[in-house]
């Protein structure tokens, strides 16, 4: 997985420290209700888009940029889900990270943007849409987590992002 110029630079001073990063991930449903996913290099396993937004970059246009780098998809966003904290990832090189991730949910711009899914850069191995009864077995743990939280959200009766309580 490339690490941005920005982080690069940070380890170059930290090491393999734990750092605290804004990410974004998004659920990214088609016309037909499907699932884009992504099969990650680096684990092997499926995956919402997710990325690390650059040094004043704004969430959504982040979320927009790390879709279309990932898996060829134009998107709009359509609104927050929620706002988390991860739990440490401790990288295959000994990276260690925790993420503050906005989680989007969003569509094709297009139903030509939709079939335009395909891997577009080294970051994964597979990219698909998924039907909700055919979710691949080896669905990353934190993509069921926030397939619950799009769910959890769905269900309230009034729209507002979600968020852990004190």
């Amino acid at each position: 997985m490339p690490i941005p110029d920005h982080v690069a630079a940070l380890r170059a001073r930290v090491g393999t420290d734990l750092l605290w990063l804004p990410g974004v991930s998004a659920v990214v449903r088609d016309g037909d209700h499907r699932l884009l996913l992504g099969r990650r290099a680096d684990t092997g396993r499926w995956a919402i888009p997710s990325g690390i937004l650059d040094p004043g970059e704004q969430p959504a246009a982040g979320i927009v940029r790390e879709v279309l780098e990932e898996t060829a998809v134009a998107i709009e966003v359509v609104g927050i889900v929620g706002v988390f904290s991860t739990p440490v990832v401790t990288y295959p090189n000994g990276d260690r990270s925790a993420y503050l991730d906005t989680l989007f949910r969003a569509r094709p711009v297009s139903p030509e943007a939709a079939r335009a899914a395909r891997v577009a850069d080294d970051e994964s191995l597979e990219v698909g849409w998924f039907a909700a009864h055919e979710l691949p077995a080896d669905l990353a743990d934190s993509t069921r987590e926030r397939l619950e939280h799009e769910r959890e959200f769905l269900a309230a009766p009034d729209d507002a992002a979600l968020f852990v309580r004190p």
